[in-house]
């Protein structure tokens, strides 16, 4: 062999597998086992790799035929026509905007809480050139007290067709941007959406020629939480973007469904977006896998989540959102602890405990004791403010506010 390709063959070689990846690989499964930060992180078993290795080699450009069985059925579970495979939920719902609106200029009509709303980087604005009329649902909006004073005053449970309505923009007016897409969000901050309130919206948006699309990301949690079938769930939808990688715990993946011609633009679309991806049957493999054994652990979750809530009301700890499915927002204010006490303790643990903020997040790989061991922290950390003599501060209320609620240090001392 010529010298200086031996030399550029030495250089191109790598190997990222570590001599302990083995023992790494257990405790990262470990670590989230043991964390509350996202159901994302879920991590792959060696069941789902050994089934998604033997599926199909083609290029999903041209032709994967496994990718295409996947999106076969995931079109016929949710009654449209056809389906995309696209390689996230963000990506679902910026093709779906994209697609569904024409030329300029279009509005969109979201919660404000939504991920399209707070977590794609103005994606619609930036891709299709939409205005985001962002609004906050009224119904059911809470107050959490604390020992003196009211702390907050929170957003309300969904939006409903008495939020909308008024912010619908109609008619040739040259100052406005018309509405096009109403996009909800099933579930949002891990509450349902009642389908008498999206049904009622939906009609509407039928009647007055808006596009109804749905971030479907958790979807499968309204499902095994209202057993409810996943079609009648999408049925008022003209599209549905449905994620694979949180939930179920798919490594990847997402698919966006709707009518075929839309589904042919959207294909278009992903390519200029340069989302094409080629050999997509091994991720294909593991979502087929998530699906048939990943979505029946969805009820022990929902479980595990409600047994957290119970705990933290036992403790007196104020719940800013309750566990309607997977997850759980919670307010410590209530007994005199910070977020960041808990964090800080949490991380200290001789079996750390994984944290962010307000919201707890409970997944297919959480585990029993995680929960119990976060909850023994709870008591134990309002026990020593108890003997220290620290009662709750006295906030004033500053307006509506998210429930999610990232972590800070205070620059006031905690009394």
């Amino acid at each position: 062999m010529d010298p200086k390709l031996a030399s550029i063959i030495e250089q191109v070689k790598v190997d990222i597998i570590t001599p302990t990846q083995q023992r790494d690989n257990a405790r990262q499964l470990e670590e989230v086992s043991r964390s509350f930060i996202s159901d994302t992180i879920t991590v792959p078993t060696k069941e789902m790799f050994a089934y998604a290795v033997q599926t199909s080699l083609g290029d999903d450009v041209y032709n994967e035929p496994s990718t295409i069985a996947l999106e076969a059925h995931i079109a016929k579970l949710t009654g449209k026509e056809a389906a995309l495979f696209v390689s996230s939920g963000t990506m679902g719902n910026q093709l779906a905007i994209r697609t569904h609106l024409q030329q300029p200029p279009n509005s969109i009509i979201c919660d404000i809480r939504a991920h399209i709303n707070k977590y794609e980087a103005g994606g619609a604005a930036i891709h299709s050139g939409a205005l985001q009329n962002a609004l906050t649902p009224k119904n059911g909006m809470h107050m959490i007290m604390g020992s003196h004073s009211i702390i907050n005053i929170y957003t309300g449970h969904h939006l409903t067709l008495k939020d909308i309505e008024p912010h619908v923009v109609f008619g040739t007016d040259i100052h406005s941007a018309p509405t096009r897409i109403i996009c909800l969000e099933n579930t949002l901050d891990g509450t349902i959406m009642p389908q008498s309130d999206i049904i009622e919206i939906a009609d509407f948006a039928l009647k007055n020629g808006i596009l109804m699309h749905l971030d479907g990301a958790r979807l499968w949690h309204v499902a095994a939480e209202t057993r409810t079938p996943i079609d009648e769930l999408c049925a008022p939808f003209d599209s549905v973007s449905l994620c694979f990688s949180k939930g179920l715990g798919a490594p990847v993946g997402t698919c966006l469904v709707g009518p075929k011609e839309f589904i042919q633009k959207a294909r278009w679309f992903r390519k200029i977006f340069g989302g094409g991806m080629r050999q997509t049957g091994v991720l294909a493999g593991s979502v087929a896998y998530a699906l048939t054994h990943n979505f029946s652990l969805l009820p022990r979750v929902h479980a595990l989540a409600k047994r957290l809530q119970a705990g933290l009301e036992e403790l007196q700890v104020g719940i800013l959102s309750p566990a309607e499915t997977c997850m759980v927002f919670y307010d410590p204010s209530t007994i005199g602890i910070e977020y960041w006490e808990i964090i800080d303790r949490a991380a200290a643990l001789p079996n750390p405990i994984g944290l962010t903020g307000s919201r707890l997040v409970v997944h297919i790989q959480t585990s029993p004791e995680a929960v119990e061991h976060f909850l023994s922290l709870i008591k134990t950390l309002k026990e020593e403010k108890v003997q220290a003599g620290i009662v709750p501060l006295a906030v004033n209320s500053n307006g509506i506010r998210n429930v999610y609620i990232r972590a800070t240090r205070s620059s006031t001392p905690t009394r």
